[in-house]
């Protein structure tokens, strides 16, 4: 009796374990079906990346599961001056789930760090508080995610939000493809 207790105890965490595993890496994301909106955005003004090759990934069950790769014909020079676009000084790439392979956040938080990438806000206030954000090299790789932005940052730790955050009862996440 005492060996069949503890085998089932054992084969209820081992399965218990592979669900969570499944859950986090693998149950929530599903590729995005249909075009990805990759932009640049300075104050109201956005413009439309021009990209190929996108692969793009987002979450069910959280707005910061968002990952994209893509390769852009843009001179990085040239954004800020004459393309409108902020640029975005605490861009943190967040981690992708191992099959998602063209988005490694150690390697474009580098890039970022060394220079060889710049981030620009790609789309301010994407799902309430949390901004899409893009990564460009002058080589053409692009990635893109959500971060948290200030207002989320406020919002999700229960700090009052001020009037710079869009009102909830109003507020319209954005849908991909939608412009």
């Amino acid at each position: 009796m005492g060996k069949f207790v503890v085998i089932a105890i054992l084969l209820s965490a081992a399965l218990a374990g592979g669900g969570l595993w499944y859950a986090q890496t693998r149950g929530y994301y599903a590729p995005v079906e249909g075009p990805v909106t990759l932009t640049l955005a300075e104050g109201d003004a956005l413009t439309t990346l021009p990209v190929e090759e996108v692969e793009a990934i987002a979450s069910s069950s959280s707005p910061l599961g968002f990952r994209a790769c893509f390769r852009h014909g843009l001179d990085l020079a040239a954004v800020g001056d004459e393309i409108p676009a902020e640029t975005m000084n605490d861009a943190a790439p967040t981690i992708a789930p191992d099959w998602f392979p063209c988005f490694d956040a150690a390697r474009v938080g580098e890039l970022l760090a060394t220079g060889e990438a710049r981030a620009f806000v790609a789309y301010k206030n994407a799902a309430y508080g949390v901004d899409r954000v893009v990564a460009l090299t002058a080589d053409g790789r692009g990635w893109a995610w959500h971060q948290l932005n200030d207002c989320g940052d406020k919002a999700y730790d229960g700090t009052v939000v001020g009037e710079e955050c869009p009102a909830r009862e109003t507020f319209e996440p954005l849908t991909e493809g939608q412009l």
